[in-house]
């Protein structure tokens, strides 16, 4: 029987890798900053683990934190017509709507593009800031992590920037509109995101998270532990 053979367990997964894409199985094996993994059936990236890559994307969840916060309070847009212009924030749109029905619609709209990204970018924090300094991980890291991950499909700052220059195309024709601070800071997050996805490598920040002895099976028992 080969050596590899005996360092999995197809019961439990333990030594053991899906790739994101096509669920093929692999075989975990230790690898060397700058090597890549990818999926023997299609291809997939499994695993690119970097060097400094964490103090990295904490940086970077710093830099969308303070760009979001920008977002909310420095003006959006001015849009001016015959003379007379105004200039407004998010924030100040969210205190029009603060009351009646499109109150609902306001929220969900913040959460989307200021919540969730800034608590996703507080949960990686969260989970590297002791992995990059060589620390064991807080309780919680696991958790924190598997979060940060479900919320990621859902951080729509991008969108609402495509969503702007629409309606912004549609706007210019029965007004001269100004671009504010905030819609450049939206800019920039999508450069921001695009630099974290590609330090990004899951694989290499279970391991790290496993390593330092924490559980990262979603299981009865695993909740029930984090809930001790």
């Amino acid at each position: 029987m080969d050596d590899r053979e005996q360092d999995y367990d197809l019961a439990t997964g333990q030594g053991l890798i899906a790739c994101p894409r096509c669920d093929a199985l692999h075989v975990e094996e230790e690898m060397d900053p700058g090597e890549t993994a990818r999926c023997i059936r299609c291809g997939s990236v499994l695993a690119k683990p970097r060097e400094g890559a964490f103090a990295q994307l904490i940086a970077l969840s710093f830099t969308s934190m303070v760009l979001l916060v920008g977002a909310v309070f420095f003006p959006f847009l001015e849009v001016s017509t015959m003379g007379f212009g105004n200039a407004s924030s998010l924030f100040d749109v969210a205190l029009a709507f603060a009351e009646g029905v499109l109150l609902p619609l306001v929220l969900a709209v913040l959460a989307m593009i200021i919540g969730l990204p800034i608590a996703r970018a507080f949960l990686l924090v969260y989970t590297l800031a002791p992995l990059a300094q060589g620390r064991p991980p807080f309780r919680h890291a696991a958790r924190a992590f598997r979060w940060s991950e479900i919320m990621r499909p859902w951080s729509m700052a991008e969108i609402f920037v495509i969503g702007t220059a629409v309606a912004l195309v549609k706007v210019a024709g029965l007004a001269t509109v100004h671009l504010g601070p905030a819609f450049w800071a939206f800019c920039a997050l999508i450069f921001v995101n695009l630099a974290s996805r590609a330090f990004m490598c899951q694989t290499s920040i279970w391991d790290a998270i496993e390593d330092a002895g924490l559980r990262t099976e979603f299981d009865a028992a695993s909740r029930r532990g984090a809930g001790a």
